[in-house]
C-alpha cells in the first residue's frame, strides 16, 4: 500500500501529521509514522480516540487560503451534501458516498475542490451535528445521531 498523508486530530486537541499505511475505515486503529520521526517508528492509533483523520495535499498548507464552505445552486455534489459540526464546534461542508450512524466513521470530501484536505474521515463520535443539504432549493434536513453521542 502506498503511505497516505494524514494529519490525525484528537477529540482531545492533539494533533500528529505523518504517514499511513494501514488505515482502512473498518478497522478500530491503524499507525502512523510521525513526520518528525526520523527513525520511522510507528505510533498506533485508537480511531475511537480521534476527532478524524484528515488526508492532506501536503502537511503545511496555505494560511493565506480561505476555504469555500458553502455549496452555490450551481453545485453538483457527487453523493449526498453535509454539514458536519464536531464536538470542538468546528463545521465541514461536503458530501460523502456513505453515511450509516451506527458505523464508526465515514469520508467526506471538501465542497472546496482547492482545500487541502482530500477527504476527512470523520469519527462519528466525534460529532455534534450533521445536515443533508439540498443545494439547489437551498435547505437542509438534520440527520439524527446515536443518543449518547457528543
Amino acid at each position: 500500500m502506498e503511505p497516505i498523508k494524514v494529519v490525525v486530530r484528537y477529540t482531545n486537541g492533539k494533533t500528529i501529521k505523518g504517514l499511513t499505511y494501514d488505515f482502512f475505515p473498518n478497522k478500530d486503529r491503524f499507525h502512523i509514522v510521525p513526520l518528525d520521526n526520523r527513525a520511522g517508528e510507528t505510533i498506533e492509533v485508537i480511531v475511537n480516540h480521534l476527532k478524524g483523520v484528515f488526508v492532506v495535499r501536503d502537511f503545511s498548507g496555505d494560511t493565506e487560503y480561505t476555504e469555500r464552505r458553502t455549496y452555490t445552486k450551481e453545485d453538483t455534489p457527487y453523493g449526498m451534501p453535509l454539514e458536519v459540526t464536531f464536538a470542538d464546534g468546528e463545521v465541514m461542508v461536503g458530501s460523502t458516498m456513505s453515511f450509516d450512524p451506527e458505523r464508526i466513521g465515514f469520508f467526506i470530501s471538501p465542497v472546496d475542490p482547492k482545500s487541502n484536505n482530500i477527504r476527512v474521515f470523520a469519527v462519528t463520535s466525534s460529532i455534534k451535528r450533521i445536515r443533508q443539504l439540498f443545494p439547489k432549493s437551498g435547505m437542509s434536513m438534520e440527520i439524527p445521531l446515536r443518543k449518547g453521542k457528543a
